[in-house]
């Protein structure tokens, strides 16, 4: 992870993602050779001798991970299933933003806001946002990605670097994204299995919704079938990059199969 984060990831995150601009730091008496644009007059004729502003730039910024740990994403029909792979792409995204002395915070979320942990620096910080990413059991099944939107909004008054990383099966959030992608540096992460786009046909298959509990046999050997439900998940899928364009925020789409790297950098290559 480290090798990644330092010859790869590092670069491609130090020149997308900058400091907010110059941030006021106080005023001193006017020097020889200082910029006379930077006179803060009010002082100067309050002290009757010539005062400069001296600014500093603001280059930490905050970056948020809002991450689904919701029972979905606990599917996966390869070696890994998509919360393996949330998890790896998050602690990325974490071990680069502190190597770029950017504070980094987190939240888990399902039906509910599972956990909430303010920004700090250090990597012992990011190395317990990690172990929660992995070991957190979510209360609840569902997905709440309004919810998720909504908490952001209310616990960061500022603006931060959010990327929000889910497999995003959810409904009635759109409201939300457009604030948060109006308020913050949004970025979506869609982690998927290539089985949610389509079915394997091995013929009569029982399935289980992970969220809701609900169980159905399915026939995967029929023609019929296959193209109705595949035509519905795709055209579920497409919904999301709809939206996403619509709020003018990018969204990097993940095959827990492929190399995440390559889609990440190429969005960051895009901003």
């Amino acid at each position: 992870m480290e090798k990644l984060v330092s010859d790869v990831f590092q670069g491609a995150y130090k020149s997308r993602f900058k400091g907010r601009g110059m941030e006021f730091e106080e005023v001193r008496e006017y020097l020889p050779g200082d910029d006379v644009r930077t006179i803060d007059w009010n002082v100067t004729a309050r002290m009757n001798t010539p005062y400069i502003k001296r600014f500093q730039e603001e280059r930490e910024l905050t970056v948020m991970l809002l991450v689904d740990i919701s029972a979905s994403c606990d599917f996966g029909t390869h070696a890994q299933v998509k919360r393996d792979i949330m998890a790896e792409i998050a602690a990325l995204l974490a071990f680069s933003a502190i190597k770029n002395h950017d504070k980094i915070g987190l939240i888990l979320f399902s039906d509910e806001i599972e956990l909430y942990v303010p920004p700090r620096h250090g990597t012992r910080h990011v190395l317990r946002l990690v172990r929660e990413i992995l070991a957190r059991k979510p209360k609840k099944r569902g997905t709440n990605l309004k919810g998720a939107l909504a908490f952001l909004g209310h616990v960061m008054k500022r603006a931060t670097i959010t990327f929000l990383i889910s497999d995003f099966i959810a409904k009635d959030y759109e409201n939300e994204l457009k604030l948060t992608a109006l308020r913050h540096d949004l970025i979506g992460i869609r982690v998927y299995d290539e089985y949610e786009l389509g079915f394997p046909t091995i013929g009569l298959m029982d399935v289980v919704d992970l969220e809701s509990g609900e169980k159905g046999l399915v026939d995967t050997a029929s023609s019929e079938f296959r193209k109705l439900a595949e035509e519905e998940l795709k055209k579920r899928f497409q919904a999301v990059s709809v939206l996403f364009k619509k709020v003018k925020a990018p969204l990097v789409d993940i095959d827990v199969e492929k190399d995440y790297f390559k889609p990440i950098q190429k969005v960051f290559s895009k901003r």
